[in-house]
């Protein structure tokens, strides 16, 4: 099965034994995309987080989103430890990261996808004043961190890089996303047109359904070529998965199929199932065997796509991760 297959090459990446893999980057035909955050350092211990390149050479992992851009409206990144190696730009909240912006183009080279995760648990905003003030924040974000405009007079923290996409990681309803959204979809898609580039947007909303702060644009009015849902920190996650039940009272990846196929602008939309990394990466860590039931059962539905950790730091700290 995909999902078997899917813990041995992770298993295996970890445990340095992998040797070689077909697949780089976010593959919308697949139910084995692995997607891990890198930038908050949530293990918090000094050397816990390395930069972003060295975790590049790992073919295991396809999609890597930078946490966080805390800030659109003040515009401002926080990397943890990582932003050690950045610089702040005089007269603005926002940083210069030299180094990262050459580990974002090695990892693509590497054919990893880079996105860039919006929100988190410090985010400051409370959306946009107006839909038409939220359209030109898109403006703004797109000039800073979407392929590089001619005159154009917006920092651009990671210089010539150009990120693969936007991961919109909402922790509290926000006012006006759905124009925010939808505008940068828009440009993410003329911009593939007139390039060939390819951009992505995900969504990871919780997962009791609906989900406050994202449903607004789940509800069919934007289009996301993923989403990551978070099945931790609640009672319907990932450790609720009772083996052999065949409709799970609270452990509930089928809800979220269904809005996948019913709801979704996109019905072609992949479904991520978001789980933490180690013990102290979020409530409800599951590991081994138990994981890889739950995985097993969720590979039943079309709209599966994979998984996604929660977080490098805490991942790369617990080798025993695949192995109870």
């Amino acid at each position: 099965m995909a999902a078997i297959k899917m813990i041995l090459l992770i298993h295996l990446a970890f445990m340095g034994l992998l040797v070689r893999r077909a697949k780089a980057g976010f593959d919308t035909a697949v139910s084995s995309n692995i997607v891990i955050y890198w930038g908050q350092n949530s293990y918090t211990q000094q050397d816990s987080q390395h930069r972003l390149a060295d975790y590049c050479s790992d073919e295991s992992i396809d999609i890597i989103p930078l946490a966080f851009l805390t800030s659109i409206t003040s515009p401002s990144i926080n990397f943890a430890s990582a932003g050690d190696s950045c610089i702040l730009i005089p007269g603005s909240q926002m940083i210069e990261c030299p180094q990262i912006e050459e580990d974002i183009q090695t990892c693509q080279r590497l054919g990893k996808t880079i996105m860039l995760s919006i929100g988190g648990a410090t985010y400051s905003d409370k959306g946009f004043v107006s839909s038409s003030d939220a359209v030109s924040w898109v403006d703004t974000l797109w000039a800073a961190f979407g392929p590089e405009q001619p005159g154009s007079k917006i920092l651009r923290p990671f210089g010539a890089a150009v990120v693969d996409g936007f991961d919109l990681d909402l922790e509290s309803a926000q006012s006006h996303m759905v124009p925010f959204a939808d505008q940068l979809r828009a440009n993410m898609d003329a911009a593939a047109a007139a390039n060939g580039k390819t951009y992505y947007l995900s969504a990871t909303p919780q997962f009791p359904y609906p989900d406050i702060a994202n449903h607004p644009m789940l509800n069919g009015r934007i289009s996301f070529d993923f989403i990551m849902v978070q099945f931790y920190n609640n009672y319907c996650g990932v450790s609720s998965y009772v083996e052999g039940e065949v409709l799970q009272k609270n452990f509930n990846f089928e809800t979220w199929d269904t809005w996948a196929r019913t709801e979704s602008k996109n019905r072609n939309v992949k479904v991520l199932l978001g789980i933490p990394g180690n013990e102290g990466a979020g409530a409800g860590y599951v590991a081994g065997t138990a994981l890889l039931r739950a995985l097993s059962f969720s590979e039943q539905y079309k709209s599966f796509g994979g998984v996604m950790i929660w977080d490098m730091s805490q991942v790369y700290a617990n080798p025993g991760f695949y192995l109870r």
